[in-house]
Order: C-alpha cells, then structure tokens, then sequence
C-alpha cells in the first residue's frame, strides 16, 4: 500500500520520461525512495550510529535511532523515538512515539506513545498518553487540554465574587451576635 502510494507521487511531481515507467515496475526500490523523501512529506532518519549532543530543532517529523542529549524541539511534527534510540534529552513535539528509551520530560501538544519495550523516565505533558503492556514509565502525568486558559477566567470573578460576598455577608453577621 505504502509503495504504491510512493509511487504513484514521484511520476505526478516530475514531468521527465523515464519517470512514468518506473512506477509500472513493482520490484524496482531504488528510484522510488529517491524520489519519495523529497516528494512525500519530509521524515528524517537518525541512524543509530549517530551521537548528537546539543539542541536539536525541526520542521519535519524525525525519526531517531542513535543517542540524543540536549533539547529535541519539533512543535508542530511527529517524534519518533526508534527501537535503538536512546534519548537523554527535553521533548518538545506534536505527537511523540517512544519505541526505544528516553530519560527527561516529554511535552507533546498532541499525544504521548509508549510502545511495547519502550521507556521512559520523566515527566509527561500531553492531553493524550497512551502505554502499552510491556512498556515501561517512571514520572507523572499530566494530561492538561488546550482548554486551560478558560477555567482559570471563571475562578477569578468568582474569587472576587467571594470576598465581597463574604465580607459585606461578614460585617452584617458579626455585628448582630455581638450585640444580641
């Protein structure tokens, strides 16, 4: 499904002849993942020989398998923590799956997923955090909505509701036991 999916999008994006019989032939992998990378939306690998140290900022999912420690900032895409990922790092990202391990606190604004095998130690922020059996979590949850804003608009006319209710209510009850 995938492969004719890429297929047919690199014949539509470049208008050359050779193009269009390649996708006709199923068994030929090489040009399709070519042109896919740059035809399809951008997903970068990090190959598990790969160290990066720092901070780490994006505009295109990122799928990591070798070592991160620093900062991974990827607001408005998708994280994906591979089987031999091992993250040592702040996660800022839309949607986060963690296949391998990751030790530091992970905000998604969209939702947080632990696999089977996958780890993590620290906290989460997300309004969605879904864990599989045999994954494993150390810290808190905090599944807050993007709705926060809206619940802290009524408390505070009901906090200066209260007082004024409470110290004209006051000074009229206080008074009255006091002299009868």
């Amino acid at each position: 499904m995938w492969k004719r999916d890429e297929a047919v999008r690199p014949a539509s994006g470049q208008p050359t002849a050779p193009q269009p019989p390649a996708p006709s032939i199923p068994g030929t992998p090489g040009p399709r993942p070519d042109a896919s990378q740059h035809m399809e939306k951008d997903i970068v690998n990090i190959g598990k020989s790969v160290v990066i140290k720092g901070e780490l900022n994006g505009s295109e999912d990122l799928t990591i398998e070798g070592h991160v420690e620093g900062t991974i900032q990827l607001r408005d895409h998708v994280l994906t923590i591979g089987p031999n990922g091992r993250i040592k790092a702040q996660v800022f990202a839309k949607s986060v799956i963690v296949l391998g391990e990751v030790t530091g606190n992970v905000t998604a604004s969209d939702k947080v997923d632990i696999r089977d095998n996958g780890s993590v130690d620290g906290d989460i922020i997300s309004p969605r955090v879904a864990i599989a059996e045999g994954a494993h979590f150390r810290g808190s949850v905090d599944m807050q909505r993007k709705a926060t804003p809206a619940p802290s608009q009524p408390k505070t006319p009901q906090a200066t509701a209260q007082p004024q209710g409470q110290s004209s209510t006051q000074g009229s009850q206080q008074p009255q036991p006091a002299r009868a």
